[in-house]
């Protein structure tokens, strides 16, 4: 297909809304994780954190995968991320007055995080729909990139309007964004294939299991991903690297939370300009166990320059395995049960960054944080080389013989 008919106005509308969206996310969590350690100054806190995100997360997301193969994705989308802009609406309002504290803080993160339980089955099972199954794997990479991109300016942005307004303006930043990716919504039509409408139950919920739990190549990459991020990201603990450790202050902060998405966007142009990665399963390996050594090399560096090295080198590792993990996981699924599989596996992503962030906080308050992101690191690279032994259909899995 030529690259102006995968480019089809429901791609881009697709598209824009994510851009939006994404970058939403990324600016809320970087705002409210530094709020968070302005008034606490405490990494427990940060780890409570990914907690409040990861009860509502957890709990609901096998609902609204199911919802995802039941109802209109797009409408779902739409409802969900309404709620989100209410909640930033109570962010902005209460910050401004001066009554936001902590209690509130974490409230606002657990709403958010049930709306996200809604909206990631319906986002990731719907992009399938809008391409041909021969051009999906470039989507992918092309919907990465605008991801990957999205998730650069968030924090980028959050670091310099926290420097020069404070988070009251970022959680209006994210307001506004997210009624950005509600309009584009609204320009998405009826795709042409729709996914077979099953009653949201207890057996939808276990046919969606029990798929995964059949599908070895499936299973390896959702369980991969979620054990390296759990031990081996760094995300939390970033404001007391560049607070205590680094000593670059917020705009500092905006750019090393960035330089993970830089490195992730760099990479994803990459991938665009290049064939699809035919061997599939072996790329996604590796790409963990680099992932690993980077985290390891960002935990020792006490320089500000290696520090935004390594770090975009950690992103550059992880958009590799996004974008095969995500490809894998969509072409080895049928339409009907994309949402609940996609609701699976945004289940092992959410756990991977909530508990991640929970982890490395709690190991960081008994330890430090260098231990912990050293440690997490190393880890990582030793889960990663037993996945690959331990599933060798993974390993050999190619994209050319799916």
């Amino acid at each position: 297909m030529s690259e102006p008919r995968l480019l089809s106005r429901n791609l881009l509308a697709y598209l824009a809304s994510r851009f939006c969206a994404a970058s939403a996310m990324t600016m809320l969590r970087a705002g409210i994780a530094w709020h968070v350690f302005a008034l606490t100054n405490s990494p427990f806190h940060l780890g409570l954190i990914g907690l409040a995100q990861f009860g509502p997360a957890f709990s609901l997301m096998l609902v609204g995968g199911a919802a995802a193969d039941a109802f209109d994705r797009r409408r779902i989308m739409m409802v969900a991320q309404s709620v989100a802009l209410v909640a930033a609406c109570v962010l902005f309002v209460t910050e401004s007055r001066g009554i936001l504290g902590l209690p509130l803080l974490y409230g606002v993160v657990m709403v958010v995080a049930a709306t996200g339980a809604f909206d990631s089955p319906a986002r990731a099972s719907i992009l399938p729909t809008l391409v041909k199954r021969d051009s999906f794997p470039r989507a992918v990479t092309i919907a990465s990139t605008n991801q990957a991109l999205a998730f650069a300016t968030g924090p980028a942005i959050a670091g310099v309007i926290i420097a020069a307004a404070g988070p009251a303006t970022v959680y209006a930043a994210y307001a506004v964004l997210i009624a950005g990716s509600i309009g584009g919504l609204f320009l998405l039509r009826p795709v042409t294939a729709s996914p077979g409408r099953t009653a949201i139950g207890v057996r939808a919920v276990v046919e969606g299991l029990t798929f995964v739990r059949r599908r070895q190549v499936v299973l390896g990459c959702m369980a991969l991903d979620m054990l390296a991020v759990i031990f081996g990201g760094a995300t939390a603990l970033l404001p007391i690297y560049a607070n205590d450790i680094l000593h670059v202050g917020p705009r500092g902060y905006g750019l090393l939370s960035s330089s993970l998405e830089l490195g992730a966007l760099a990479t994803s142009l990459v991938l665009v300009m290049t064939p699809p990665i035919r061997h599939a399963g072996r790329a996604l390996l590796i790409a963990v166990m680099a992932y690993g050594l980077a985290t390891v090399t960002f935990g020792l560096s006490r320089w500000f320059p290696l520090s935004i090295v390594a770090y975009m080198l950690v992103g550059v590792a992880d958009q590799v395995s996004v974008v095969m993990r995500s490809t894998i996981v969509q072409l080895s699924t049928p339409d009907e049960l994309r949402g609940r599989v996609s609701a699976i596996n945004m289940m092992f992503i959410n756990a991977s960054n909530q508990l991640g962030a929970a982890e490395s906080g709690f190991l960081a308050a008994l330890t430090s944080a260098p231990f912990a992101v050293v440690s997490g690191g190393a880890v990582s690279v030793v889960i990663a080389a037993t996945v690959a032994y331990l599933l060798p259909e993974l390993r050999r899995y190619r994209f050319d013989r799916a």
